[in-house]
């Protein structure tokens, strides 16, 4: 389903911000989910709207949780200690 705001451009869905954590959540989890067959097989306005949703709601998710836990391993130090092969999986502390 196709919404227009006041400046006439398109959008899909509802506007994050009236959505709740769970909602959120699951949004969040079917757009990643669909995201490889998107961009494999999507049309490119498939991929551009599919892109500007995304980043809608990862932006809202990121604006609600300023403060998430964020694990070592995905932090550059966490990635050169992967490189290293001091980090055998995530979660597993270094070394």
């Amino acid at each position: 389903m196709n919404e227009h705001d006041e400046r006439g451009t398109t959008m899909t869905g509802v506007d994050p911000s009236r959505l709740d954590d769970q909602q959120l959540m699951k949004e969040l989890e079917t757009i990643h989910r669909t995201r490889h067959d998107t961009l494999l097989y999507g049309s490119n306005d498939a991929l551009r709207a599919h892109n500007e949703r995304m980043a809608q709601l990862e932006g809202e998710y990121l604006r609600r949780n300023p403060r998430r836990l964020v694990s070592a391993g995905r932090t550059r130090e966490g990635a050169r200690e992967r490189g290293s092969g001091e980090a055998a999986a995530p979660g597993t502390p270094a070394t």
